[in-house]
């Protein structure tokens, strides 16, 4: 399982550049990808800007109101997955493109009403259309891998309780949540998390401070050390260790190899059983 993000450029086709080698050494490969950034440069695009939700605690979301999951959804499906496709095609690879709604695979239940801040003012938000995850069927990929093609799959995921009164039955759903419980539910040996930093860093400035072992029975003492979009990576990367992914590891996207690199050793590894 490899989760990438971003828009396709140099170092996106540098990980599909290494998923051929990895489908022509014979290994089954699944891709995962978000694409945030390309809903946010859609949504400048159309005059929406991307708005976000701060909850009490200070956790920072973003707010997926039936426009704004639109936006998204379009960033996704349309902007960022044909050409990711397109380019696994183009290296010879069968890619497929999928979204987590297609055959129910990935089911989630909706954000309950919160009160949360929105644009400086404190209210209660009852139209977010974001979810956690509750069901992964991986019936959907296990087939598609086992005729030979490569899923290429993104949120959003389905939400089986939606009435007909609350649209499409989508909601967002973290990638990286989105990512770990497809490994987990694939039984994946590898799950590789590729983002713009070198992995866990104990002084964000400096690439040499990189952490490159983590227990995951003692990611609480790691947690400190990560701020924004890393803290939500790292411990989805713990959980899907727990879980049983055996080799779970947060690399560098931007190298000339990035998942063969991470897969050698490089990076953040989660391991499981070791204080």
């Amino acid at each position: 399982m490899i989760k990438v993000g971003g828009s396709l450029g140099a170092d996106m086709s540098r990980a599909c550049a290494d998923i051929r080698a990895l489908v022509d050494r014979g290994d089954s490969v699944v891709v995962v990808h978000g694409g945030g950034a390309e809903a946010d440069r859609l949504a400048d695009e159309l005059g929406r800007p991307t708005r976000y939700l701060t909850a009490p605690g200070g956790r920072r979301s973003r707010y997926t109101d039936a426009a704004a999951l639109d936006v998204l959804v379009l960033g996704m499906l349309g902007r960022l997955k044909p050409p990711l496709v397109t380019e696994l095609l183009r290296l010879g690879v069968r890619a497929v493109g999928l979204s987590g709604a297609d055959g129910g695979m990935v089911t989630a239940r909706r954000t309950p009403p919160a009160n949360v801040v929105v644009d400086g003012v404190r209210r209660v938000v009852r139209d977010d259309l974001s979810g956690r995850i509750s069901a992964v069927d991986a019936h959907l990929p296990r087939t598609l891998l086992a005729a030979g093609y490569v899923p290429v799959i993104s949120p959003p995921a389905y939400d089986p309780e939606a009435g007909p009164e609350s649209g499409a039955g989508l909601l967002n759903v973290d990638a990286d949540r989105f990512a770990a419980r497809l490994a987990v539910a694939l039984e994946a040996d590898w799950l590789v998390i590729l983002s713009n930093v070198p992995g866990l860093l104990r002084d964000p400035g400096d690439p040499a401070s990189l952490v490159t072992e983590i227990p995951c029975e003692d990611l609480a003492g790691y947690l400190d050390l990560a701020g924004g979009r890393m803290k939500v990576k790292l411990r989805t990367a713990g959980e899907a260790c727990l879980a049983g992914v055996p080799h779970v590891v947060l690399g560098d996207g931007r190298g000339p190899s990035p998942v063969l690199t991470a897969r050698a050793g490089a990076g953040t590894t989660l391991v499981k059983g070791v204080r």
